[in-house]
C-alpha cells in the first residue's frame, strides 16, 4: 500500500454501526501506512504527534488526532507537511540520526 501523488491529507472518521463505534477503510488505511509503509523519523510532545517520511517519495507526513478528545485520542489523521514546518516542530525530537531528513 502506498500514497498516491495527488494526496496530502488522510482523515479517518469512528461511524456508529450497530450500536458500536467503528473505525472506518480510511482510520484502516493510515494504520497500515504507519505500520508497513512510512518511516518514523520523529515524534512531537507527548508522543500523541509522529512524523514519517514516505520512502516511495520522500514526503513527509505528520500523524496527529485532531479529536482527542475522544476516547484514545479520536480517529488519526495524517497530512503531507513540508521539510520548514517539520524542522520548526520536530528537528528536536528526532528519532532518526540523520537529522538532515527535514
Amino acid at each position: 500500500m502506498t500514497i498516491q501523488q495527488n494526496e496530502t491529507q488522510l482523515t479517518g472518521q469512528w461511524l456508529e454501526r450497530e450500536g458500536r463505534i467503528v473505525a472506518d477503510a480510511t482510520c484502516d488505511r493510515i494504520n497500515e501506512l504507519v505500520s508497513l509503509h512510512l518511516r518514523l523519523v520523529g515524534s512531537g510532545a507527548g508522543g500523541w504527534e509522529m512524523l514519517y517520511r514516505d520512502p516511495g517519495d520522500g514526503r513527509l507526513w505528520e500523524l496527529t488526532f485532531p479529536q482527542s478528545w475522544l476516547q484514545g485520542g479520536g480517529p488519526p489523521q495524517l497530512r503531507c507537511i513540508t521539510q520548514e514546518q517539520a524542522g520548526k516542530k520536530y528537528s528536536k525530537n528526532s528519532k532518526n540520526e540523520d537529522a538532515t531528513l527535514f
